[in-house]
């Protein structure tokens, strides 16, 4: 008698498949929450990383600090309306441009964590964990949209872009714990202004798109671009489709609303004139004027695309000629600083200078992703080339994609915001070929594998370009060696960064890395020297020995100065905020010109000490620029009369030297003031 037939496999198999199927259903369902897990895991991971960083407040960048420093002055009691930097070229104090919107979060967790422990451990603890709360809003509007793109809606792509970012390294790096300034959330807003336009519910969607996008001009201005590619890609829908009103109405309402709300509340004294780089009278009136005309057109019986073309090309004309001959300057520039300050200080800004202008090293991993973004949205365009409404939302990431490709050949600042854009396309094709190799035919499966592989060489470039170019190097190629740019903080997009030789990190340190690039121009000794001082000069253990001095203001480099009056009571004279151009002028003027200029200057602005770090990045500006200038000269040990070295109480050796400028500054009508003020900062 034969045996009886093995009946165990199709049983196995129909319960996998049973499995499989609860899964995609409780996916489908639950898909937020299971974002929300992932993110509280993600967040824990780093804040466990960067536990040092985060207690040695090793805020690397530049506006880190000053945010830091804005909010806790705001707690201390300085005016909410009141964002002007007292310590900063005092007594007038340097004109900051934010806004006070992104320091409600930090300022929450702060007195949050202060019922719980000291003000000192609670600062830390919300400076870590800050950065962490845009990047949930940015991990579910990212989903959204790989949603929005699959083609029944509720493609599994979604899971891919919840993690994507982490492989976007330019664009995580803001949102790594000490990131306090504003460009997570920025960022995150900008992506969730996308998801409004390619949202199914027009009416929600538009109402998403307008309150993100008004939201963002509030923080500040620069996204502004991506912005108005969002209202024109808005406006064009309603163009070209019958019943986009729908859409377009409910943004244009909740864009000038929101808009004008955010003026009311968050403007600065200083941003109540009619200036150029902050939410002020120039956009809100240009943005409320623009909104009040979309939401007209809306109203008109306006019959077929052609009517409704000719009636948008009337509106931009009424906006552009109220933009033109209101704020004409405002068109031209939107920093307004005077071309000696674009010449000796902008132009040495990195994150301002364009992509092809880069080494290779860096341009690279930089625009890896989204190009690769680019191709897989062409590719998506095709597959859904059949559906009208499909197509428009693939057609609407391809143009966002492409325009912030575009602007990293104008501003390499761009490079956060390509590469985040860029990840719900290829969420999309990572999960398509998945299913193609364990669903599709064995020539979608030939294809499907290395298709993987070079998506997964994109994702993964930041790490992958070192192995290559390492093996390239060994072939006899002869690639640039990694740049600061391509590390995993993401350290090219910081303002702090200069063209100068060195490729010196600024942002945050985490507590299983260290270090910062050497500049290429010098020994292996040099090399160290730069490493250890320079990197050093930054530390709080390090800067906190200054206080032992009393409270009084410090000549240093501009780059310097938030973090100096971030971590101690001193004073310093500037730092790298366009509205203070005279102020970054005259330490420019003095480190250029000769020591008695430089005296001149400090006295001027009632500095008694001078706090020189070697190999700073911003000194070798003025070492390459002006070699026979007080700088220049300082650094190669040359001694001057009016410069005494102050001992300090230390155990080790300092990484920088301070010197007190002998001589009393002549009196002047701000003299009083400032002695007031040092009083005051005691």
């Amino acid at each position: 008698m034969p045996p009886p037939p093995d009946n165990a496999a199709p049983a196995l198999t129909a319960r996998i498949g049973r499995w499989w199927r609860a899964l995609d259903g409780f996916a489908t369902r639950e898909w937020r929450w299971i974002i929300v897990i992932a993110w509280l895991l993600i967040s824990a991971s780093y804040l466990d990383r960067y536990s040092t960083s985060i207690h040695f407040m090793s805020l690397g960048d530049t506006d880190d600090n000053m945010r830091y420093l804005q909010v806790r002055d705001w707690l201390n009691g300085q005016s909410w309306w009141d964002l002007r930097q007292h310590r900063l070229d005092p007594p007038r104090g340097a004109n900051i441009h934010w806004s006070r919107l992104v320091d409600l979060p930090i300022a929450g967790l702060m007195l949050f964590f202060r019922l719980f422990t000291g003000p000192e451990r609670a600062d830390e603890l919300a400076v870590g964990v800050a950065p962490l709360l845009p990047l949930l809003v940015l991990m579910l509007a990212l989903a959204f949209i790989a949603r929005r793109l699959a083609d029944d809606g509720r493609g599994h792509g979604w899971f891919a872009a919840m993690l994507l970012p982490l492989g976007a390294s330019m664009g995580l790096s803001m949102y790594m714990p000490l990131r306090v300034d504003h460009h997570g959330w920025q960022l995150a807003l900008t992506a969730t202004t996308l998801a409004g336009l390619v949202d199914r519910k027009w009416t929600r969607g538009g109402i998403v798109a307008g309150v993100s996008s008004a939201a963002s001009v509030v923080i500040g201005m620069e996204m502004m671009v991506y912005l108005a590619g969002a209202g024109a890609l808005m406006a064009l829908r309603w163009i070209f489709k019958d019943g986009a009103a729908r859409r377009l109405r409910p943004y244009a309402l909740s864009l000038g609303g929101t808009t004008a709300i955010g003026y009311a509340l968050f403007a600065s004294n200083a941003n109540r004139l009619p200036v150029c780089d902050a939410i002020s009278p120039v956009w809100t009136s240009i943005l409320v004027l623009a909104s009040g005309i979309l939401c007209a057109l809306t109203l008109l019986p306006l019959r077929g695309w052609p009517q409704r073309l000719i009636a948008a090309a009337i509106g931009g004309i009424i906006v552009g000629g109220f933009a033109w001959t209101m704020w004409p300057q405002c068109l031209t520039s939107a920093y307004q600083i005077s071309p000696e300050l674009q010449k000796s200080w902008l132009v040495y800004i990195r994150e301002a200078k364009p992509i092809y202008s880069q080494a290779r090293s860096s341009w690279v991993p930089m625009i890896a992703l989204p190009a690769t973004g680019l191709l897989c949205a062409l590719a998506g365009c095709w597959a859904a080339r059949r559906d009208p409404e499909r197509l428009w939302a693939w057609a609407t990431v391809m143009l966002m994609i492409a325009f912030a490709i575009g602007l990293m050949f104008w501003q390499i600042r761009a490079g956060p915001a390509a590469q985040l854009l860029a990840i719900p396309p290829v969420a999309w094709a990572v999960w398509s070929l998945i299913e193609s190799v364990f669903s599709g035919r064995w020539f979608q499966r030939l294809v499907a594998i290395p298709a993987l592989l070079v998506l997964s060489g994109a994702i993964a470039v930041y790490s992958l370009y070192p192995v290559i170019a390492r093996a390239l190097a060994n072939n006899g190629a002869t690639p640039p060696a990694p740049s600061s740019a391509t590390t995993s903080n993401g350290a090219g997009a910081n303002r702090a960064h200069l063209l100068t030789g060195s490729n010196a990190s600024s942002a945050p340190v985490s507590s299983r890395s260290a270090g910062t690039a050497a500049p290429s121009n010098g020994g292996e000794t040099r090399r160290q020297v730069t490493r250890r001082s320079e990197a050093r000069c930054r530390t709080q253990p390090a800067l906190q020995v200054l206080n032992q001095v009393p409270a009084a203001t410090i000549f240093t480099v501009v780059d310097l100065g938030p973090r100096l009056i971030a971590m101690t009571h001193h004073s310093a004279i500037a730092g790298p905020y366009h509205r203070n151009g005279r102020a970054i002028l005259d330490i420019h003027h003095a480190f250029d010109g000769s020591p008695e200029r430089f005296r001149e200057i400090a006295l001027e602005h009632g500095a008694t000490y001078l706090l020189f770090c070697p190999n700073f990045p911003e000194g070798t500006i003025y070492q390459r620029r002006s070699p026979r200038g007080f700088y220049a000269r300082l650094a190669r040990g040359e001694g001057f009369p009016f410069l005494t070295p102050v001992t300090l109480d230390y155990p080790g050796t300092l990484p920088f030297t301070l010197y007190r400028i002998e001589g009393e500054p002549e009196e002047r009508p701000l003299a009083p003031l400032r002695k007031k003020a040092a009083q005051q900062a005691r």
